[in-house]
């Protein structure tokens, strides 16, 4: 089988997204010798790094093939369906909601397999979460592309049942339909390890002059829920008898400002909190090291990628009291809700006086995170190309 994945999803910052595709492409033509991987990318700079980061230059059945339009350019919808078959493309996976329509019209008489993954639906069923970004300023045009995309899908990947469920919901996909939504959790990257030399149980707890350091990883997306952990941090910080510190880790922008704008107002500079903009993953797994807990306040996710990463790490994890981040973390993680400030900083607290606690937490996150492998991830990926294309007798 010749499997084109499209590679267009991975930007110069390495968002969740990308991270999903660029493991993918890891991943999925070690497991799979036999079957053809065509690795679409727009980006020549991005593809070098893409192919050198994964190792696949040294793989006979990888070839990367550099397109000269983005995925939402109108050009290369048009161009996209003769690209396909002149690779001889058996299967295509977009690892975001968009597609090249054209080349999966129900009234063509033979085409590739299509797979779609959808990590979440927030743009749809909580636009306010997103208020400036172009899939809600263009909300209807976003919902028609975003349906049309689902309709031509042969089978769709979502990262959590949470989000499995709430498309099959939103979406009105009927029960004869449901089987082809099939929920494969992401992985963690095994560099996200804990440092073997460090143990909880090394630090002294009673010394009062130790700042204790809080992290937050993610964007500034209002779903995020960043002002009101700034908002629960000052609260804490008022009451913790030691020093307490908050990096927030991520890219910054310019379109939410809330969240600083807060921390200046309730008077939290750069001793209190530190802005560290994008970090690579060496930079993010010493963040995860140098921390004595994730706190993760988002209001939706469709995985939570730092959460597995931080317990991955040996990082005792504190999250929003939400389903998908129930499901992800299961007993490994402590959840409060983070709406409410003071609960969120009193939990906070005396999380980090339990020090048998947050042992326990470290011990239960590194076991729970051992089932979150992109090698698995890859191979139940695998597992529904293979039953799509079957399914509709294109591929043995």
């Amino acid at each position: 089988m010749n499997i084109g994945l499209d590679a267009r999803w991975i930007f110069r910052e390495i968002s969740g997204i990308g991270m999903v595709t660029r493991e993918l492409i890891r991943e999925l033509p070690r497991l799979a010798p036999d079957d053809r991987f065509t690795l679409y990318f727009q980006d020549p700079a991005i593809r070098d790094r893409t192919i050198a980061e994964t190792g696949v230059e040294r793989l006979p059945n990888v070839r990367g093939v550099l397109l000269k339009h983005g995925i939402f350019d109108p050009i290369g919808q048009l161009t996209m369906p003769r690209q396909l078959r002149r690779d001889g493309i058996d299967l295509y996976h977009s690892t975001n909601y968009m597609l090249p329509l054209a080349a999966f019209s129900p009234r063509l008489n033979r085409r590739p397999v299509c797979v779609l993954t959808i990590h979440d639906l927030i743009p749809l069923l909580a636009p306010q979460e997103t208020p400036h970004a172009l899939k809600t300023r263009f909300l209807p045009v976003f919902r028609c592309l975003f349906n049309a995309a689902v309709r031509r899908a042969d089978a769709i990947l979502t990262p959590s049942e949470a989000s499995r469920a709430d498309l099959i919901s939103a979406l009105q996909i009927p029960a004869a339909r449901q089987s082809s939504v099939v929920r494969v959790y992401n992985g963690v990257s095994p560099c996200f390890c804990p440092d073997i030399g460090h143990s909880l149980l090394d630090i002294d707890y009673s010394v009062l002059s130790r700042p204790r350091r809080l992290l937050y990883v993610g964007r500034a997306d209002p779903y995020k829920n960043l002002t009101a952990l700034v908002e629960a941090f000052a609260v804490a910080r008022k009451l913790a008898p030691w020093p307490l510190q908050l990096t927030v880790l991520g890219a910054p922008d310019t379109r939410y400002p809330e969240a600083a704008l807060r921390a200046a107002a309730l008077g939290l500079g750069p001793d209190a909190i530190r802005w560290t903009g994008y970090c690579d993953a060496p930079a993010t797994l010493a963040a995860y090291r140098a921390a004595d807990l994730l706190v993760h306040p988002a209001r939706h996710e469709g995985f939570g990628l730092p959460v597995a990463e931080a317990m991955a790490a040996g990082l005792p994890v504190l999250a929003n009291d939400i389903p998908v981040l129930r499901e992800i973390a299961g007993d490994a993680a402590i959840f409060a809700d983070a709406g409410a400030p003071e609960i969120f900083a009193r939990v906070m607290l005396d999380l980090l006086q339990d020090k048998a606690r947050l042992a326990a937490l470290r011990a239960a996150g590194l076991a729970r995170a051992a089932g979150y492998t992109w090698q698995r991830a890859a191979a139940e990926t695998l597992a529904v190309y293979r039953s799509a294309a079957a399914r509709l007798g294109n591929i043995a």
